[in-house]
């Protein structure tokens, strides 16, 4: 029987489609901000199906694991370009923000491999109960990671809005507590994986 061509397993084409929406998303935000908000939003919600789609279907590959983790990563890291652009004042903490999202995943991708780990996602977290939770129970990731996103979305829309509804403003004060722990998160996972590496990189060298 011939192999299946892993490229057009379910999860991977929803991905090739998440991947489409961001970048229409970005292509549209600066003539369309309320259309780009919501393919941003879209392709983020996807990525909430292609996991599924893999374990329904058995259809789990290293192609689409290291797909998704750049499609989040590249999607926010624009995001976050776009809002340092029509919040210049605060650009400094918009690029602090993507230096540790990308710092954090790159570093738990790389102790995941360094350690043997099958899967960026099944890194030994029982030393960091803070992460613990975060990584393992789904309601409070998808939480989490929505407010996070939501808010940088908000805050790209309150830009291009000239009065703005106070449920607005209500649905971005929502949004700011799962920022702070999503920071907090981040942080606690950077400090959490140089810690790890320091034991791992040492026997790596050694080899």
């Amino acid at each position: 029987m011939a192999e299946e061509n892993i490229f057009f397993f379910v999860p991977n084409l929803i991905g090739y489609g998440r991947i489409a929406l961001a970048l229409l998303a970005f292509a549209l935000m600066p003539c369309c901000p309320w259309t780009a908000v919501f393919c941003y939003l879209l392709s983020a919600l996807l990525d909430a199906f292609d996991g599924h789609a893999a374990r329904a279907l058995n259809q789990s590959t290293r192609f689409g694991a290291m797909m998704d983790m750049l499609t989040d990563r590249c999607a926010t890291m624009c995001l976050l370009v776009n809002l340092s652009l029509v919040y210049p004042s605060y650009s400094f903490l918009f690029q602090l923000s993507m230096c540790v999202d990308i710092a954090s995943h790159w570093l738990h991708l790389h102790s995941s491999t360094i350690t043997g780990s099958t899967s960026h996602k099944s890194i030994d977290l029982s030393g960091n109960p803070v992460l613990r939770i975060y990584y393992t129970s789904k309601p409070v990731l998808f939480v989490m990671c929505a407010g996070n996103e939501l808010f940088f979305c908000l805050l790209f829309l309150l830009h291009h809005i000239q009065e703005p509804a106070a449920w607005l403003y209500w649905l971005q004060g929502l949004c700011v507590p799962h920022v702070d722990l999503c920071t907090l998160c981040t942080l606690c996972t950077l400090a959490w994986l140089y810690w790890l590496q320091g034991l791992c990189v040492p026997h790596v060298d050694l080899c």
